[in-house]
């Protein structure tokens, strides 16, 4: 049901009647009002996302115009440069759709927003500001009215004239402001009929501009669109008609790599670690090496797949020699040395594989390691695992085992230099090496024969566990696995050469019997004598092993008493 009709002769009687019709076109004013209101803001709204779609799809254009594609071989066929071009083609029509759009978008902010806002502030707003003036008039007249009513009667007849008149006049404007405010509510009524829908059939006539340029673009891109699907089928075909042979030829190589290998232009190539000394050790770096017999030619290129295909530079040698490695001279496996004519030194390199060594030495035509049978011959004066030397180290210890057993800070108090540089000087004299093992006599102080024997030790040419094997140990003796660590040290210590074995199956057992006289002892003696052993044992480890490493890595892991009995009952 529609609105009431407001006429201009009810405004004279200002029934009540009249009253709620006027109230419902006000209503229908504030809904329109507020309805214009929401629709500027959605319009609003709707013009920034049909930006930020334009500004979206702008840069997806410009992404697809800079791609280029690469197709392989040098020559390209008329379906590669079909599709090498569609990107750049789909990139036109997209910018050019979206100049379309800006415009559109320009001017929909002056056919919509513009005059909405123009009626909403013109027509609406002058539409309140009437109703104000009309309600401020009725109160007036409304209060003008009952003072005049409540005039008294027996006031004189001019006064009440008077009164009469100023009542008429305030009726007439009263009466002339509500005609005034009925006019401007229809006038409302009647203009958003048109004023308010006709900004809203331009804005989606610019609509229909827009999709009919898409359409129009459509049509001009219809040929090159189906010489495109022409291409792209065509491409697919021969993909498909290919593939089983490349599958097949996969296969193959697969199966037998070696035969279907590239020609290279070198006597051999592949990646190769090459051992490089460091201020505090060395590192093995990975290098994808080549190498021309004619030249005798070595590049080394530093390359490593995993960390991003990162090198460094070059390294160009002529190859003087080739030798393999000694299995026991080294902890890694698959070894060789080159010796280079315009390099110092021994270069050492690891192949990936025994086979991968060997091809590399066959290529820089290398030869065996010479071994050395004469293992015993010494120089005199000199500390070696000889029979002076392992004399000297029985000697010593019978000494401490059955003097030094109450000695307090065994192995940890050192003797006076001078005393242990002269025993040492009888020890190692060849004249007194054949006398008994007990020929150290009691005027030599425990401190003096235990730095006498931990000299001896380190001035041997290696530590007893050696250094390839350094790493090996400690890994080894920090595992938590009682089984686990005690078949790694088994098998560590067999790798040692028969020598350094049995002076270190001697030292062991030292520190066995001196746990097991410890533990003869009178509990008041027990305790103190205990807590050397753990001095004792740490030395032993540190001499063992070369350097102070083995005993700060074992701290994480089993006690060193622990890692000793396991090292003494895997001999």
């Amino acid at each position: 049901m529609g609105l009431p009709a407001l006429e201009f002769s009810d405004c004279c009687l200002d029934s009540p009647h009249f009253r709620e019709t006027l109230k419902s076109h006000e209503a229908e004013l504030d809904k329109t009002n507020k309805f214009i209101k929401e629709l500027i803001k959605d319009g609003k709204s709707l013009i920034t996302a049909l930006k930020n779609l334009s500004s979206a799809k702008r840069k997806f254009a410009d992404s697809l115009n800079e791609f280029k594609f690469q197709c392989i071989g040098d020559a390209e066929t008329d379906d590669e440069m079909c599709i090498a071009r569609s990107l750049q083609e789909f990139a036109t029509v997209l910018r050019n759709l979206e100049d379309e759009r800006i415009r559109m978008i320009e001017n929909a902010s002056e056919v919509l927003i513009t005059p909405l806002e123009k009626f909403r502030k013109e027509q609406i707003g002058a539409a309140k500001e009437a109703k104000k003036k009309y309600d401020k008039e009725t109160e007036k007249y409304c209060g003008i009215l009952e003072k005049h009513l409540n005039l008294s009667s027996k006031k004189k007849e001019s006064q009440l004239q008077e009164a009469d008149s100023q009542v008429d006049l305030v009726r007439q404007h009263f009466y002339e402001v509500s005609l005034e405010y009925v006019f401007k509510v229809q006038e409302v009524q009647e203009r958003k009929m048109f004023e308010f829908v006709e900004p809203l059939l331009a804005f989606l006539q610019g609509l229909f501009t827009f999709y009919h340029h898409g359409y129009e673009l459509a049509k001009d891109f219809g040929d090159f669109k189906t010489q495109l699907t022409i291409s792209i089928q065509n491409t697919r075909n021969r993909f498909e008609g290919t593939r089983s042979e490349v599958e097949s030829l996969m296969k193959k190589m697969k199966e037998n790599p070696l035969e279907h290998k590239t020609i290279s232009p070198y006597t051999m190539e592949g990646y190769l670690y090459v051992q490089e000394k460091r201020h505090f050790g060395t590192s093995w770096v990975k290098h994808y090496c080549t190498y021309q017999r004619d030249s005798k030619q070595i590049t080394m290129v530093p390359f490593d797949q995993k960390s991003g295909g990162k090198g460094g530079e070059d390294e160009s040698v002529t190859l003087k020699s080739c030798t393999r490695r000694k299995t026991d001279s080294i902890e890694k496996r698959f070894c060789f040395d080159v010796e280079a004519v315009d390099r110092p030194g021994v270069i050492t390199m690891q192949a990936l594989s025994e086979e991968d060594r060997r091809l590399w030495m066959e290529a820089m035509d290398g030869r065996e390691p010479v071994y050395n049978s004469n293992k015993d011959s010494q120089s005199e004066g000199t500390a070696q695992l000889d029979s002076i030397g392992f004399s000297i180290i029985r000697k010593c210890i019978h000494a401490v085992e059955t003097r030094g057993i109450n000695e307090q800070g065994l192995y940890r108090i050192v003797g006076v230099n001078s005393r242990v540089q002269k025993l040492l000087s009888i020890l190692m004299d060849p004249k007194t090496a054949s006398e008994t093992e007990t020929d150290i006599c009691a005027e030599w102080e425990i401190k003096t024969i235990t730095s006498a024997l931990k000299t001896y030790l380190r001035m041997l040419p290696g530590p007893l566990m050696m250094y390839q094997f350094q790493r090996s140990f400690i890994k080894a003796a920090k595992l938590e696995n009682q089984e686990t660590r005690v078949s790694e040290i088994h098998s560590l210590v067999h790798r040692l050469p028969e020598k350094n074995r049995q002076m270190l199956q001697l030292l062991m057992n030292h520190l066995a019997n001196y746990f097991c006289l410890c533990l003869s002892l009178t509990p008041s003696s027990k305790l103190p004598c205990l807590s050397q052993t753990t001095c004792e044992g740490s030395f032993l480890v540190v001499l063992a092993c070369g350097d102070l490493a083995s005993l700060q890595a074992t701290e994480h892991g089993p006690s060193n008493q622990e890692t000793l009995k396991t090292v003494s009952l895997n001999m």
